[in-house]
């Protein structure tokens, strides 16, 4: 799958494995979350309300535009977030969420 960031440095940070709606993505160290994600898909998500697919927008945590949530149903924002290895993260809304300690 084509990505809709491409790396043009630091491609030699060591890699960082995540799942993304049950897919093994790989991001590298020091990623954003939307930064991991966007580097091997097109989008990030669907929109609430139309068709179209969402990608962030102000990429500093000021918009709604990246949340995504934990697999736990803890919602976070993806333009703001480090990647961590190991994260469980899903497009959508689990039937567990809002959990306790939602971001704000």
């Amino acid at each position: 799958m084509t990505g809709r960031l491409v790396r043009l440095a630091e491609a030699s940070r060591p890699k960082v494995s995540f799942t993304f709606d049950g897919a093994v993505l790989t991001g590298l160290e020091g990623d954003t979350v939307l930064t991991a994600i966007l580097a091997e898909r097109g989008a990030l998500r669907q929109a609430e309300f139309g068709p179209e697919q969402r990608s962030g927008f102000c990429l500093m945590g000021a918009c709604q535009d990246c949340w995504i949530w934990q697999e736990d149903g803890v919602r976070l924002r993806a333009c703001s977030t480090a990647l961590q290895a190991g994260m469980r993260l899903r497009s959508a809304a689990t039937d567990a969420w809002p959990a306790t300690g939602d971001a704000p």
